[in-house]
């Protein structure tokens, strides 16, 4: 059935991507190491130390932070930029980052340790690369951009070269940023599109065929729609940071006396949000082109057709459009068309419900996922790299994460142990939704998935009850008031 944003699904990492941090138990305090200086604190993850499970904020930004002779892994990195804006806002980080920068290095001596800066050089540079590289959006705030290019401009005596990395990373930050801006901006064209017509079809029986078309007009290959709905699900992908998974569930740090790091201004989770309407709009798009036909047998090739269409889908790999299909035709206006159904081959479609069963927290989906993500490690080609998740499943996973776990242990500890598993998840994400799509694009369909009318709910009733008259006393009411 039609999500919402916070009934969704959880995810996992990158291929590759494997945090090699243990799990303490709740309340366990970290485990002193031998030896002290700059860089690796208490609980570092370093290949060569005892993995963090959990510590204070400060032990961990300090642990962030590199040195002529230290650079944290990166999966560090990505878990705790991902995570750290619960706790403090990333301009606010970035300041601390670079304030232990100059202190540790003696960036505000003159003249500088020219040897030693050219030790230290190229690791803030990758550092500061990963940030704008993973999580492009917190550079968005102009104080960022001051603190980058402030630490830059502290080293750059010392090796011309950081002048030129400094205007690469800007210039590619740059891009980002205006294709971020324009995702955006498509994003609110086609809501305002679909808004504008999604309730103009309730007395669409009554008019000339002609008006309107239907989705076997546009396209008549199962094969073909599954591709293109594929484009549109990659595309969403794409747009959707890792910070929007955090920044949908963030709430007040309870040892921090001022405000949240997001206001509800900015809980920027613009793509995701985007993304499960989209999820929405496919169920409403299918049902309604099931109870659009007048006749009965138009309708049944329409159940058959998206049968097939739900097929392919699972064979690319698109999971969230085969959900949305198998939830649109599982709506009460197009289940009740018993008549219709009967004259539909739908062998095909129980087979396809099983595999999406939500008994056992989706265990059969689970598994079919995991053989995706499998076959997608190993592939040769962007075709058999697709993984597109239930995304909604996705969502109410990672809800149920941040909702069964503390971010902060009874100590005061930052719950690190929860952190690395939300990274893992949202980590397989990010490899996933860097698959360019192999399929060639069709705009006469893609127009179509995106602008097509499509029936409000009380319009779908309407449709189906004039399909096939009410049975009970219930439906009679219902069609009554709506007529």
């Amino acid at each position: 059935m039609p999500q919402t944003a916070c009934s969704g699904t959880m995810f996992t990492t990158p291929s590759g991507f494997s945090p090699h941090l243990a799990c303490a138990e709740p309340g366990e305090e970290e485990a002193p190491q031998e030896g002290s200086g700059p860089g690796p604190g208490p609980g570092a993850c370093l290949a060569d130390g005892p993995p963090i499970t959990s510590a204070s904020l400060d032990t961990l930004i300090q642990n962030l932070v590199p040195t002529a002779d230290y650079y944290p892994e990166k999966a560090y990195v990505f878990t705790f930029l991902l995570s750290a804006r619960l706790f403090i806002p990333p301009p606010e980080l970035l300041a601390r980052v670079c304030e232990l920068c100059i202190k540790q290095q003696q960036l505000d001596q003159s003249p500088l340790d020219t040897a030693k800066v050219r030790k230290f050089g190229p690791k803030i540079l990758q550092l500061l690369t990963e940030w704008t590289e993973t999580f492009p959006s917190d550079f968005r705030d102009e104080k960022m951009v001051g603190h980058l290019k402030d630490i830059i401009h502290r080293i750059a005596p010392c090796d011309e070269a950081y002048w030129k990395t400094l205007n690469q990373v800007l210039q590619k930050l740059s891009q980002r940023l205006s294709l971020m801006s324009q995702g955006e901006e498509s994003i609110v064209k086609v809501s305002l599109n679909a808004s504008s017509i999604s309730d103009k079809l309730v007395a669409f029986k009554t008019k000339p065929p002609p008006i309107q078309k239907d989705i076997l007009s546009i396209c008549n290959d199962p094969y073909t729609l599954a591709q293109q709905l594929t484009h549109v699900e990659l595309e969403h992908l794409s747009r959707i940071g890792p910070e929007e998974f955090v920044q949908a569930f963030v709430q007040k740090d309870p040892l921090d006396g001022t405000q949240p790091c997001f206001s509800d201004q900015k809980k920027k989770t613009s793509n995701l949000e985007a993304y499960v309407r989209w999820f929405n709009r496919l169920c409403y798009l299918v049902a309604t082109e099931i109870c659009m036909p007048a006749k009965k047998k138009q309708r049944a090739q329409v159940i058959e057709f998206f049968i097939d269409v739900a097929r392919e889908c699972f064979n690319i790999g698109n999971f969230n459009s085969l959900m949305a299909i198998i939830s649109g035709m599982n709506m009460s206006p197009v289940s009740r068309l018993k008549k219709t159904w009967s004259k539909a081959k739908t062998a095909k479609f129980f087979i396809l419900e099983h595999q999406m069963d939500p008994t056992g927290n989706f265990y059969n989906y689970r598994t079919a996922l995991r053989g995706a993500a499998h076959r997608s490690q190993t592939a040769n080609s962007n075709r058999e790299r697709i993984v597109i998740p239930f995304f909604s499943l996705l969502i109410k996973d990672i809800y149920f994460l941040n909702e069964g776990c503390a971010n902060r242990l009874p100590n005061g500890h930052v719950n690190f142990e929860k952190f690395v598993e939300l990274a893992r998840q949202v980590g397989e994400f990010m490899t996933w939704k860097q698959v360019e799509c192999p399929f060639e694009e069709d705009r006469a369909i893609l127009h179509y998935l995106h602008t097509a009318p499509i029936f409000s709910e009380d319009g779908l009733y309407l449709a189906s009850y004039e399909s096939e008259s009410p049975e009970n006393q219930v439906e009679k009411d219902r069609w009554k008031a709506l007529r």
